[in-house]
């Protein structure tokens, strides 16, 4: 892949102003307007070419000033393709199609790029809607390389009801009745001029359920199967002990830590740059399983570790929700959501591990057998990717 090509070139330029790194899903925007004017926005992050987006650091605008127009060029072609390979659209009751994108290069967060800025394509499909056009949809495709996050947008203002699409799902029917030039499904009264009547109750709430199902999902995922190194770390706390005490002690703490820094690096209150993140979280999991080894016994004073390795990860999961410009309530919505299916994930690795071990009830072979050799190759592990994030 051309990443790969210019990884060189471009990560010592990058290493200082990369921030903790977002997991490449694909936003598709919906902008529409009471006039019947619409634009869909697709944003591709570059590293998303790559085998494994989440080790190569952003292209910042510095990086980006040295890559050729033939190299350029090829990008752009990457992206369209995987837009094509992502999902089509449909507005009513018409045939899925996939229109063509106006694909450009543009700084992460909008407007013109500069130095430090953080180098994305963007695609814009821009169309005037008529009165056949009674809601908008997206369908996620069988090859879809990335989860798809519908989000939609009424006269500039984000709405609360957000999808996170996996391969072959199709998203909710946005409901389009607030155009002017159409009939309303329901009557509706502005407030102000360009301004959409609040939803009843009732609809508020369902945004707020599919809002937080997605995320709760998406968040499952994100550990199982997907977050290896999450795995690992969870795995090293159940093997210190399997008395529930000691594991609920250690899951809590951890759990308290990463929302925290979840919910603080969501908010855009704290950031820490991926270089240092990336390998603090790889040895998190080589101090566990070591202590494993060395520290056979619970001791509370391993709560502290446990504590500040949990900020760390919440800072490895920080970008699911930061990159979406959503609205305030679907954010936190989203968040909690999000949080809850990691927990669930968390509980599900140590659900199939007690499951898969219970059988062993001498306490010593389960040591002999399970614990060192488990906790072996999990600090083997984590000490790999400790080198290989600080020095490759």
């Amino acid at each position: 892949m051309i990443l790969k090509k210019f990884l060189p070139a471009y990560l010592f330029l990058s290493l200082l102003s990369v921030h903790a790194h977002p997991i490449p899903d694909i936003p598709v925007l919906g902008n529409f307007y009471s006039d019947g004017n619409a634009t869909i926005v697709v944003e591709i992050d570059p590293r998303s070419f790559a085998e494994d987006p989440e080790s190569i650091p952003f292209i910042t605008e510095k990086t980006f000033q040295n890559l050729s127009d033939s190299n350029k060029s090829e990008l752009l072609l990457e992206a369209e393709q995987m837009i094509k390979d992502a999902f089509d659209l449909r507005f009513g009751e018409i045939s899925w199609f996939l229109p063509e994108f106006d694909l450009k290069f543009i700084e992460k967060d909008g407007g013109d790029l500069s130095e430090e800025d953080i180098v994305v394509i963007e695609g814009r499909y821009h169309t005037l809607l008529d009165s056949n056009d009674s809601f908008y949809q997206i369908r996620a495709k069988e090859e879809a390389p990335y989860d798809l996050i519908f989000t939609n947008q009424i006269n500039g203002k984000p709405q609360r009801r957000v999808n996170v699409l996996f391969p072959e799902e199709e998203s909710f029917k946005f409901d389009l009745s607030f155009i002017d030039a159409k009939p309303l499904a329901q009557p509706q009264v502005e407030q102000a001029p360009g301004i959409i009547a609040k939803k009843s109750a009732e609809e508020r709430r369902e945004d707020a359920r599919s809002t937080f199902y997605s995320f709760t999902r998406q968040g499952f995922v994100h550990v199982l199967p997907l977050g290896l190194d999450h795995i690992l770390f969870v795995l090293g706390l159940f093997f210190l002990s399997r008395k529930w005490k000691p594991i609920l002690y250690q899951v809590s703490v951890f759990t308290v830590a990463h929302t925290i820094t979840l919910g603080l690096a969501t908010l855009d209150l704290v950031s820490a740059p991926s270089n240092v993140v990336e390998p603090i979280i790889a040895a998190s999991i080589a101090v566990v399983a070591l202590e494993n080894i060395f520290f056979p016994n619970y001791r509370h004073s391993r709560l502290l570790i446990v504590f500040f390795f949990g900020l760390i990860h919440g800072l490895g999961f920080a970008g699911a929700l930061s990159a979406f410009d959503l609205d305030p309530t679907s954010l936190v919505i989203g968040l909690l959501g999000f949080n809850v299916g990691v927990e669930f994930g968390q509980l599900a690795v140590i659900a199939i591990v007690f499951v898969l071990t219970i059988w062993i009830k001498d306490e010593a072979k389960y040591r002999k057998w399970v614990v060192v050799p488990g906790s072996a190759l999990i600090a083997l592990m984590g000490i790999y990717w400790t080198i290989e994030r600080v020095f490759f």
